[in-house]
């Protein structure tokens, strides 16, 4: 939810591993189930989060102030391509058939660093880097295949969602893929151009 638009929300020590066990009102318990135990906090996780934290803060892309609307943008290099694009883990454009294939359990999304259609203090365009992110939520790996140059030049993994720790900053190429292990998101950056 912290690459998602909009207002990200935490609840108090979600980032340090505290868990309510499934109650969704806790409001009116005062027990250990909504304590935070501060003698077990979890450290990798709120690392974790302030990693993620930080890629939102430095990432204007994760911030817009308006809808997308997946309307071509204009840049430097190439055809246009629209400010947000859903793909199939094959890299392709989603389809309706793919949108509503019951056993789909994977897509990708294509954010145009571009396409932020907001002007900052100077009444400059703001612009950032592109963003793919893709979501696993199955049980097994899938692998990614990157989109067409159109999309972006290079792609550099940011985050790993199964791999909490830093990820290895290799340069993949479009048409590479890259492996998502199940239940996670892993997410690349490239420059615009």
């Amino acid at each position: 939810m912290m690459l998602s638009q909009g207002v990200p929300m935490l609840l108090h020590g979600d980032e340090l591993g505290r868990s309510q066990g499934g109650n969704n009102n806790g409001y009116c318990q005062d027990s250990e189930l909504t304590w935070i135990d501060w003698a077990n906090v979890d450290e990798g996780l709120l690392e974790f989060t302030k990693k993620v934290t930080r890629l939102r803060t430095e990432h204007p892309t994760f911030r817009r102030r308006r809808f997308f609307h997946g309307r071509p943008v204009r840049r430097g290099l190439g055809d246009p391509v629209p400010d947000i694009d859903w793909l199939t883990p094959a890299g392709e454009q989603m389809t309706d058939e793919d949108w509503d294939a019951a056993y789909a359990k994977s897509l990708a999304v294509y954010l145009n660093g571009v396409g932020i259609r907001e002007m900052d203090e100077r009444g400059e365009y703001v612009q950032d880097d592109h963003f793919f992110l893709a979501y696993n939520a199955s049980h097994e790996p899938i692998d990614f295949t990157l989109p067409s140059d159109d999309y972006c030049q290079a792609w550099t993994p940011v985050l790993d969602t199964a791999e909490m720790h830093e990820v290895e900053p290799t340069e993949l190429k479009p048409g590479e893929t890259v492996t998502v292990q199940g239940r996670s998101i892993v997410v690349l950056t490239g420059p615009a151009q």
